[in-house]
């Protein structure tokens, strides 16, 4: 049996039917998908703007320091972290910061900088190299038990030998001469070797009398 077929007057009459119906709908899911849309297009903006004028600020603080403008550098590095909490240059520019007042003998401002880094940063990365700073910090106070304690994480990725060497250290300052020697070799055998100064590192080793052990004189043996 063939369909009834609506008239064309009968198709426009339902057709206004619907939009009466359904057009507020309608017009409000356009109008929240284009306030959607702006508002993404807007934080898109907003944050490149954010990071342009934070690296803006790092490339000034950076300047200062390259002349030995210590007070400028400070200044640019206290005004990023203020107006640019959220990027990684703020981030950087604490850690230089805090290596500022490390030469300045003000280790609690030092240490309060890398903490915060350590603990708050969104860079893996920068965590890392808190974390490490802290730890070569915590051994210049005479606190290698905290030292090793700053450095106890699972996972330090491409930092791994670095982590091993500054073990090392603190090892060595607690008299744990065998222990150090254990992390300074670790050092060498895994983690990336760009990621430490070989050359340093076997020298500790060969001050502590344990020699390097390598594949070519381990074979030789």
């Amino acid at each position: 049996m063939a369909e009834e077929l609506l008239t064309d007057d009968e198709q426009w009459e339902a057709i206004k039917r619907w939009t009466t119906e359904n057009g507020i709908w309608v017009v409000a899911g356009v109008a929240l998908g284009a306030a959607l849309l702006f508002g993404y297009r807007f934080y898109e903006g907003h944050r490149t703007s954010q990071a342009q004028n934070a690296a803006a600020q790092f490339d000034v603080m950076t300047a200062a320091l390259d002349s030995n403008d210590r007070a400028a550098a400070k200044r640019s590095g206290e005004a990023l972290i203020k107006g640019y909490p959220s990027t990684p240059y703020a981030d950087q520019a604490e850690l230089l910061l805090a290596r500022l007042a490390m030469d300045e003998g003000h280790e609690v401002d030092a240490v309060a900088a890398l903490t915060h880094v350590m603990n708050d940063s969104k860079d893996e990365e920068l965590r890392n190299v808190a974390r490490l700073r802290l730890a070569r910090v915590r051994i210049d106070q005479g606190k290698p038990d905290e030292a090793v304690q700053t450095l106890a994480v699972a996972a330090p990725g491409k930092f791994a030998a670095r982590f091993h060497d500054v073990r090392g250290d603190a090892l060595f300052a607690k008299n744990d001469l065998a222990g150090a020697a254990v992390e300074y070799q670790a050092a060498l055998d895994g983690g990336d070797p760009r990621g430490a100064d070989t050359a340093l590192i076997e020298l500790k080793l060969a001050d502590l009398g344990k020699g390097v052990v390598t594949p070519a004189n381990k074979a030789a043996r």
